[in-house]
């Protein structure tokens, strides 16, 4: 198998976590790789780059003498399809796979080892991922939307892959994509939108060759490729007068689409779709159940070793306002509960991590506990929709952290969500933007939701250590000690400054309509998607409890819902999410709910201050276009904070009447 050369990346582009000085370790060993498959191609390309750059040699077969470092495919039933074995012994390090997948990620672990990998024997260690599904779904549009743009909730410039209703061709960087996921894990990415307009739709039928040549560019990372389509699509596409689930017209045309899918591209992965979901086509126009509606395309999927996976992101988006007992955030367990176990065996069921729609602090979705006999997949949202708009610096490691190891079933331990869930998805934050993700340090995020898919218990901190090492080397910095504490410190908190400054104890929105960027206190307050605070004179937060409220409490294993369900027992940082409480209400924090806001407003702007005065003491140590970028996205951050904690702290007195105890100043 010939060698596969790494991609060439476009002037300008930022190498992101995988510069050429991380291969140093590797590019200057003698290296064997023995093995027939297509990713050995890729290994051996990567390692041969690597030597050329730093002086080292390469050999593939038997070779003769003595390795450094041999990379080779055998028989190992432990590892599965992705996993390698590493091991160092003698002045040797062995990397072992059964596939040249797993000999991939094994190369990218030798990467992210670096000297390390060349020193102290170490026995035997098996490393395998723990989920199967670890995919980006892109909101990309292949024509402009006139509301929202090219990317659907893209922060990152225009999309990799489509431009103005045509595929953009650039092979090179798409191939480059590839290697960047592979490097953190991701096995496979969705290239259009969730929703599937009139464009879009198309992908499925004529224009699959465009898929294909995406395909084609991320194959030689192991990144499968997927497609977002529109139920609808025998109506739309094939002239056929329903879209039933049942209707067997409908059933022979889809099983006929997707062998013409397959056909383009042997290795394609599935579909992802949006059903009855704000205002997208769905079962429930003819009286069919969800699991009706995933099965068929499931039907359609499995001969070809497919998958389906369905959004559980299902509600009423036109309530109205004055009715207190419609909850938004029941409605993905009380449609899909009741369906457990009647999902196909290659129809997974994605759920989002919360029950609304990735708030900056939600509960951990009660579906992921509910639904033993169904294939589950957590999806999170990388792009940063209401976390900033990768204008903000806000890693959310922490927070999918949380999610992967909360225990839904918290009476007896039970299996962790990272247990019961067989893949994490998320909203890619990547783009054409030269940095990838808009905000050079919003890449974190990207590389650790990659990296948490493949440990869901890994501490995030070492993950962002990982991050900051590779992509900050040393030979970039006179001070590597100094430059690396600067990152650790604007960023390992970042989350829960954002959180400060913005939507207080899990209360949720108050942002601006639309675009959601920045604040709108009452933005959505009155509108029918039912995403509401209900602040009023004399409190605020939505009770949700089972004894005067929405009910949305009970649906949590016990332990849980006897948790949320008591205002002397929910969590702070979710007390408005689940209670409606005075302003004078004391948390457990000690202070009055009225107090927590301002104070934590204040703080979180001070936060920020104290964030862009350290990154801009490493000017000295980044390189000025990265520290150019991430200071202009600063200073914006900094405007907004101040803002967000103008426009709440003002609204919550004027409501409230209570000034604030220490006496700042609030309009």
């Amino acid at each position: 198998m010939s060698p596969v050369p790494p991609p060439v990346l476009p002037d300008g582009v930022d190498p992101a976590w995988l510069p050429p000085e991380v291969f140093r370790p590797l590019g200057r060993r003698r290296t064997l790789i023995r093995g027939e498959d297509p990713l050995v191609g890729t290994v051996h390309g990567e390692v041969a780059a690597a030597c050329a750059r730093f002086g080292g040699e390469v050999a593939r077969g038997a070779g003769s003498g003595s390795y450094d470092l041999v990379f080779e495919l055998a028989d190992a039933p432990d590892l599965g399809d992705e996993g390698f074995a590493y091991t160092r012994d003698g002045a040797t390090t062995t990397v072992t796979a059964t596939g040249g997948r797993g000999l991939l990620y094994g190369l990218f672990h030798v990467v992210r080892l670096g000297e390390e990998a060349f020193g102290a024997e170490r026995p035997r260690e098996a490393h395998r991922p723990a989920l199967a599904l670890r995919i980006l779904d892109h909101w990309d549009n292949v024509a402009v939307h006139p509301v929202m743009g090219q990317v659907e909730r893209g922060y990152a410039g225009g999309s990799l892959f489509w431009r103005d209703g045509e595929a953009r061709g650039e092979t090179e960087r798409v191939r480059a994509y590839g290697r960047l996921l592979a490097a953190c894990g991701i096995n496979a990415l969705t290239v259009n939108n969730v929703n599937v307009h009139a464009t879009e739709a198309r992908l499925l039928t004529d224009r699959i060759g465009e898929v294909a040549a995406l395909a084609d560019a991320l194959r030689p990372y192991g990144v499968r490729t997927h497609l977002s389509v529109t139920f609808a699509a025998p109506v739309v596409l094939g002239g056929l007068p329903t879209a039933d689930p049942l209707d067997e017209g409908v059933r022979r045309w889809w099983a006929a689409a997707v062998a013409r899918v397959y056909e383009a591209i042997a290795d394609f992965g599935g579909f992802v779709v949006k059903a009855d979901s704000e205002g997208q086509p769905g079962p429930f126009t003819y009286g069919r159940s969800h699991a009706d509606g995933a099965n068929m395309l499931a039907a359609a999927l499995a001969p070809h070793g497919g998958t389906v996976r369905w959004r559980a992101f299902v509600y009423d988006h036109r309530q109205d306002w004055r009715d207190r007992s419609t909850d938004r955030a029941r409605a993905a367990h009380d449609h899909f509960a009741p369906l457990d176990g009647q999902f196909a065996a290659n129809a997974v069921l994605q759920v989002k991590h919360g029950p609304m729609d990735f708030q900056v602090r939600e509960p951990v979705s009660p579906v992921l506990g509910a639904m033993p006999r169904t294939r589950l997949a957590l999806e999170a949202q990388a792009t940063q929709e209401y976390t900033g708009q990768q204008r903000h610096v806000c890693w959310l490691g922490p927070m999918w952290s949380e999610v992967l190891r909360f225990r839904p079933d918290a009476e007896d331990g039970g299996p962790a969500v990272g247990d019961l869930a067989g893949g994490l998805v998320a909203v890619s934050n990547a783009g054409d933007d030269p940095f990838w993700t808009g905000h050079p340090l919003a890449q974190a995020n990207l590389y650790t939701v990659g990296r948490l898919g493949w440990r869901p218990d890994a501490d995030p901190h070492d993950l962002l250590d990982e991050w900051i090492r590779l992509t900050f080397t040393p030979e970039e910095s006179a001070d590597p000690g100094r430059l690396r504490g600067g990152l650790r410190a604007v960023l390992d908190g970042s989350w829960r400054t954002y959180e400060k400054y913005t939507a207080p104890l899990g209360v949720g929105f108050m942002v601006q309509p639309g675009h959601h960027y920045g604040p709108s206190v009452d933005g959505y307050e009155y509108s029918p998607w039912g995403t509401y605070h209900f602040a009023d004179r004399d409190g605020v937060g939505v009770d949700r409890t089972a004894a005067t409220g929405t009910g949305y409490a009970a649906q949590y294993a016990k332990p849980w819902a006897e948790l949320y369900e008591s205002v002397r027992t929910c969590p702070d940082e979710l007390l408005l999410f689940f209670h409606h409480v005075p302003y004078g209400h004391v948390l457990h924090s000690g202070t009055t709910v009225i107090q927590h806001i301002y104070d934590t407003h204040f703080a979180g702007v001070a936060e920020v201050e104290e964030a862009r005065r350290v990154w801009a003491s490493l000017a000295d140590l980044v390189t000025p276009a990265r520290h150019a970028r991430a200071t202009e996205r600063y200073e914006e951050q900094l405007r907004g904070a101040r803002e967000w904690r103008d426009q709440v702290n003002s609204y919550f007195f004027r409501k409230s009447g209570v000034p604030d105890a220490r006496g700042r100043h609030i309009h």
